[in-house]
């Protein structure tokens, strides 16, 4: 089997470990972000590289109730599909995953309502179309400590992975032909997802013992609950030695990962997924690669990059049209507003905060664009810079690492080409990693 055919028999994400053992190692980059447009540029960059999108949303983010973005499975699916039809990207290149899906979201409730609402919203998943599932149920619930034992948290995972079988194949057009029940990833990694809160000194890979006990224990609590489902185990969550904080970011070292990596061998069918690997510069994603950690999730950074674009676009409204509104003080007001979502994440003094409100390696200020006051100021600023192409000289100043392709004409100096593109420059940048083809068309 060549690396080309292995990509198209059996879908990206199924020939990730096979193209491993031929020593071509690929991989795959899972956006996880509900933002229309990072799932545009996304979808853009797939389109224009003739690869697939796998496009994830959280247990959090999307479920049964709605998750704090509104929208349940059904909801993401029909949203992601729609930008995709918009931009002319076929169904069938784009995969959808749901990422820790578990109790987390009911986890102030008794252990088994916790697990009975964490099936229905597998189920959900499932019915909506999801093709990949990655499986914590790692939190503890009421009454239980924070952090399970392996035992526990394989049984509820398997309990969840045998919800998911009942499903069956569904949603016709959404799934691959021939495909017939879920792709599983099993395992999480500590800290949590989002972003480290505490120094990143001492960091350190997950033990290559850890690993393969993991990979034993839901291997025997499979066999028990969901049997079938096993061989549709594709991946493994592990800590290569990738985090960020609010201000640092923790760079991978193979040599420091290189008894994880050789773990894989006794592991047959499996890969590791590599959660926070935002930040991390073009050489470590290359070496997470080709070391085995061949699902590369990012979030975080594909917003930041946004943010970055969209108050580059804000100063030069200031020079522009002097007197409109700010976009960065709208932000600075709605986050004072409501604080939940980033004050038990930010210490320090006032100043501090302030700081880090706004320009965070975690990004928090990205779960305040949804709002509807947030999104009426992006959109008035688009559209006051969208009456004539934006000077040049302003690009250099305020967006530089755009300035030669607007320069050049390969790039339009309108707000919406110079945000996708800000997107699109790091999805770029993880697609050359993962092995993705160059770019067949331009970005429109």
């Amino acid at each position: 089997m060549t690396p080309e055919t292995a990509a198209t028999s059996d879908g990206p994400l199924a020939a990730l470990r096979p193209l491993r053992d031929q020593d071509h190692p690929r991989g795959i980059v899972s956006v996880c972000s509900a933002h229309p447009m990072v799932i545009e540029a996304a979808l853009r960059h797939a389109r224009a590289r003739g690869t697939h999108a796998l496009i994830e949303a959280t247990c959090n983010q999307v479920n049964q109730d709605g998750g704090y973005t509104g929208m349940t499975p059904a909801d993401f699916r029909d949203f992601v599909f729609a930008i995709a039809g918009r931009i002319g990207l076929p169904p069938a290149r784009i995969i959808l995953g749901g990422d820790h899906l578990g109790p987390n979201p009911w986890r102030h409730l008794p252990p088994d309502d916790a697990m009975a609402r964490a099936g229905d919203m597998i189920a959900a998943y499932v019915r909506a179309g999801f093709r990949k599932l990655h499986l914590d149920a790692s939190m503890g619930c009421r009454g239980e400590p924070a952090h399970l034992p392996d035992a526990i948290v394989a049984q509820r995972a398997a309990r969840l992975a045998a919800r998911a079988e009942t499903q069956g194949q569904v949603t016709p057009g959404r799934i691959t032909p021939g495909q017939t029940g879920p792709l599983y990833v099993i395992g999480t990694e500590i800290p949590t997802p989002g972003g480290a809160t505490e120094a990143l000194d001492h960091l350190a890979p997950t033990a290559p013992d850890a690993a393969l006990a993991t990979w034993r224990i839901h291997q025997a609590a499979f066999a028990q609950h969901a049997p079938a489902a096993w061989s549709r185990v594709l991946g493994l969550v592990v800590q290569p030695g990738v985090e960020f904080g609010h201000d640092d970011v923790a760079i991978y070292r193979p040599d420091r990962a290189r008894a994880l990596s050789a773990t894989l061998d006794h592991m047959p069918g499996l890969v590791f997924e590599a959660h926070s690997t935002d930040y991390q510069p073009d050489a470590a994603l290359a070496s997470l690669v080709r070391d085995g950690f061949a699902i590369l999730k990012v979030g975080p950074e594909l917003t930041f990059a946004l943010r970055e674009a969209l108050y580059g676009l804000d100063a030069m409204s200031g020079f522009l049209h002097p007197g409109a509104p700010s976009l960065r003080d709208t932000m600075e007001r709605l986050m004072l507003a409501a604080p939940a979502h980033w004050a038990g994440h930010y210490p320090g003094a006032p100043d501090a905060q302030h700081l880090l409100r706004h320009f965070s390696y975690s990004d928090r200020i990205r779960y305040y664009w949804p709002t509807a006051e947030a999104g009426a100021a992006v959109q008035a600023l688009r559209a006051r810079l969208s009456s004539a192409p934006l000077p040049p000289t302003l690009v250099s100043q305020y967006l530089p690492r755009l300035y030669d392709r607007v320069r050049s004409g390969a790039l339009p100096a309108t707000p919406d080409a110079l945000l996708l593109q800000a997107v699109g420059d790091v999805l770029d940048r993880y697609g050359h990693a993962a092995g993705d083809p160059p770019a067949k068309e331009e970005r429109q």
